[in-house]
């Protein structure tokens, strides 16, 4: 039975179709324009609002791109109150960068990260400041249509394939899986590392019917918990009690990585980029309170931490058993080939791009 509320969102969801398609259509026949430049651009983006892993998978591609040239990446800065071209540096502040922005300059040995709304302004100035830049990624840049990237990949979560997913608001599409037409590469991302070579024949059959044919599947990468703020370096046990905050658009496989380790887990959810306050601090220390165990801890994700450091006024016993997780990925299968591409792409001389 198909619920009222959800009849009643299928027309918003059947306009925001058709005026995505009648953009992505003046782009295609050119009465829009969209800009190329003379250094590789790859798009890391998604046409999902949120949850698919984004972030862990640009820094993933500047660490590797590192290695052979100089690295920019470039984001609008979600949620960020400066406004036009910014670098973005550790010292930061979120209101100034955005937070993924921040996660991304505060990694060791991070590339070169810059906001701009205006990507192809942004694009420009990088070239214009830094011209010895061998490569830009476009951080969630697959809708901003008015740069013409030479490489486009694009995520979908394991868990919720863009593919069976409905447009906005209905769903959380931000367009139409004919979109994936434009895309070079497909990452289905957070896939569980049990997952059967029968179960991956099937989806790359089902996103390769709506668009390329270079499927590649990806799972988190879990590193050890690091102090936020003051605490001991530890572990986390079958015997730790731990009170989960997230603030992240899909935290469900990190719910469920974290109840692999602890039998005691309690969550609590914020929606995506929230901002932390003094309330919301005094109700994590208050459901903090009620955990059973004495060897009790509280652990966010990286994301999160880069927004919680920045409050003040922290009480001296909740500092210390505050953590964030780190994570990373890793390929399932064929990391060779996706890395052959990019490298190829890359590296190509300037005459040939």
């Amino acid at each position: 039975m198909i619920l009222p509320w959800k009849i009643m969102l299928w027309f918003p969801a059947a306009l925001y179709r058709l005026v995505t398609g009648v953009r992505n259509r003046l782009y295609d026949n050119g009465i829009l324009r969209s800009h190329s430049f003379n250094v590789p651009v790859i798009c890391v983006g998604n046409i999902t609002a949120g949850g698919t892993g984004k972030t862990p998978h640009v820094i993933y591609l500047a660490e590797k791109l590192a290695q052979m040239t100089e690295v920019a990446v470039l984001s609008r800065g979600y949620l960020r109150r400066s406004r036009g071209f910014r670098m973005v540096t550790a010292a930061d502040s979120v209101s100034n960068a955005g937070d993924e922005p921040l996660l991304m300059a505060g990694r060791p040995g991070a590339v070169k990260v810059f906001v701009d709304r205006d990507r192809v302004n942004g694009i420009r100035e990088i070239i214009r400041r830094y011209p010895s830049t061998g490569v830009v990624i476009l951080d969630d840049g697959f809708q901003h249509r008015a740069v013409k990237a030479g490489m486009n990949i694009v995520l979908t979560a394991y868990d919720r394939l863009m593919t069976r997913d409905h447009m906005l608001p209905l769903g959380r599409l931000r367009e139409s899986p004919g979109a994936l037409q434009r895309a070079d590469m497909i990452i289905v991302t957070k896939v569980p590392p049990a997952i059967s070579g029968d179960e991956k024949d099937c989806i790359r059959q089902e996103l390769t019917s709506a668009g390329t044919n270079e499927i590649y599947f990806t799972g988190l990468k879990h590193e050890k918990i690091v102090p936020l703020f003051s605490g001991k370096d530890r572990d986390i046990t079958a015997g730790t009690s731990v009170l989960l905050v997230t603030g992240i658009a899909n935290p469900a496989p990190l719910v469920t990585y974290i109840s692999g380790l602890a039998k005691n887990v309690k969550h609590i959810a914020f929606r995506d980029h929230h901002t932390f306050t003094a309330g919301d601090i005094a109700a994590i220390e208050s459901s903090f309170g009620n955990l059973p165990s004495d060897d009790a801890i509280i652990v966010t994700t990286e994301k999160d931490a880069v927004r919680m450091k920045k409050i003040i006024n922290i009480a001296d016993r909740l500092a210390g058993i505050f953590y964030f997780l780190p994570v990373g990925i890793e390929f399932i299968d064929r990391e060779n080939d996706f890395l052959n591409r990019i490298y190829g792409y890359a590296g190509k001389d300037k005459e040939n791009r």
